[in-house]
């Protein structure tokens, strides 16, 4: 019986059953509606969130012959990790094999329109860290970044700041080692605890305001997917000749875009004090995906994909990312928690938000879908766009959301660096 015990505790606590009854525990709270209003995928996060939470208060302990269980050890942490990674490159690569046909037909006016937000929604929130960092002399830089980063739910920015911060603080460690009175740095604790922090308003921010903004507008989404519909349409030219299919669920191309995306991203830009710049995983699958959706084979290999091959790999990106951002970013939520470093890091997403909606909608006349697809692509918001394509009921405003995000994903992280190395 102990031996039966024994493996039912361990089962339980095992990383496999932990992502999988998270999942399962999340899709039960994002089916719950309030005036037509529902989390949908982004319950995941929250009940990941709340497990990372709770789990710190859950201590080590002996159990029917389980010893010296741990609940949040290195490797879990790492664990995570692997899962968010493996997400977001399934999530961002599918989202470019969806737009890649239309993606490099399309350039109008309107991307125009993409490239500017994507650079200002950055800016704005950039600008309101510097701020909060300068008048509060609590607010340290790494921790504004961090809030910022979080707000904005960039992993490369987070990164990047934190590539920053470590070097940061290697060299106060090298100073202290000189000087016994230099006081060593942490700033690459602020940057995880501030990203931590503001991380679960940046996704549920964005996310409620992809629904509610319509509901408000009291738009009608049956015509404004129609319109959306007749003022996308492209012409995208079949291959000539017969192609060779690898295998019927279109794996081969999708794996292909994800190595590809992968080899992009791992190009380092130098940018000066020994940092370096790169798209990261999430960048170059985008990329990735992008050109294998449009090139649409290589000779005679088919590199096309069905909707419905596509649909399940985003889907499933999607949960998997929020649940290995989601865990981490709720056990950093508490260490260094603030009330006013989460209403700094709600502002951080709140105002770039609405001005990048301003914008979009008064200078640059976009229509709704198209307006909220660059906002989410702007706010590097993985979650609020699987939102915006349930609420759409199409998934061609990724469209706006593929174009918009590079934009935002090379500034966020330039400037999660500046701020760092400046202030």
């Amino acid at each position: 019986m102990t031996a039966y015990l024994a493996g039912v505790v361990s089962s339980l606590l095992s990383f496999i059953f932990i992502v999988f009854a998270i999942g399962a525990i999340g899709y039960l709270v994002g089916a719950v509606k309030v005036k037509g209003i529902e989390l949908g995928t982004a319950g995941v996060l929250l009940v990941a969130l709340i497990w990372g939470v709770v789990v710190n208060f859950v201590p080590s302990f002996n159990f029917a012959g389980v010893k010296e269980i741990v609940l949040w050890s290195d490797k879990i942490k790492s664990n995570f990790g692997i899962v968010s990674n493996i997400g977001t490159a399934l999530f961002v690569t599918a989202v470019g094999l969806i737009a890649g046909p239309k993606f490099f037909r399309s350039f109008n006016k309107s991307t125009v329109a993409y490239i500017v937000l994507g650079f200002v929604i950055i800016l704005i929130g950039g600008a309101t860290a510097v701020l909060f960092a300068v008048f509060d002399p609590n607010c340290s830089s790494s921790m504004a970044v961090g809030l910022l980063t979080g707000g904005l739910t960039s992993t490369p920015g987070f990164s990047a700041g934190k590539e920053v911060a470590v070097a940061l603080d290697e060299a106060s460690k090298a100073a202290a080692a000189i000087d016994p009175s230099v006081v060593i740095s942490t700033l690459e604790a602020d940057v995880t605890a501030g990203y931590g922090i503001a991380y679960t308003f940046g996704v549920l921010g964005v996310v409620l305001f992809v629904q509610i903004l319509p509901k408000i507008l009291k738009v009608n989404m049956a015509e404004e997917v129609a319109n959306f519909q007749a003022a996308n349409q492209i012409q995208i030219p079949e291959p000539k000749g017969k192609l060779t299919q690898i295998d019927p669920f279109g794996f081969f191309p999708f794996f292909l875009a994800v190595a590809l995306g992968c080899l992009i991203g791992a190009i380092k830009i130098p940018t000066g004090n020994g940092s370096y710049f790169s798209l990261g995983n999430s960048g170059g699958c985008l990329i990735g995906g992008l050109i294998v959706g449009h090139i649409a084979h290589i000779g005679r290999i088919d590199l096309r994909l069905t909707k419905q091959t596509l649909n399940f790999m985003r889907e499933l990106g999607l949960v998997l990312f929020l649940i290995g951002a989601g865990v981490p970013g709720g056990v950093n939520f508490i260490s260094k928690f603030r009330w006013t470093y989460f209403i700094y890091g709600a502002v951080m997403t709140t105002v770039p938000m609405i001005v990048g909606y301003l914008l979009a909608r008064y200078v640059f006349k976009l229509s709704i879908l198209n307006n909220l697809g660059s906002i989410t692509g702007g706010m590097t918001s993985t979650p609020a766009l699987g939102t915006l394509i349930a609420t759409a009921g199409t998934d061609e405003v990724s469209a706006a959301y593929a174009a918009t995000y590079p934009f935002a994903l090379v500034s966020i992280v330039l400037v999660s660096k500046i701020i760092i190395m400046v202030l």
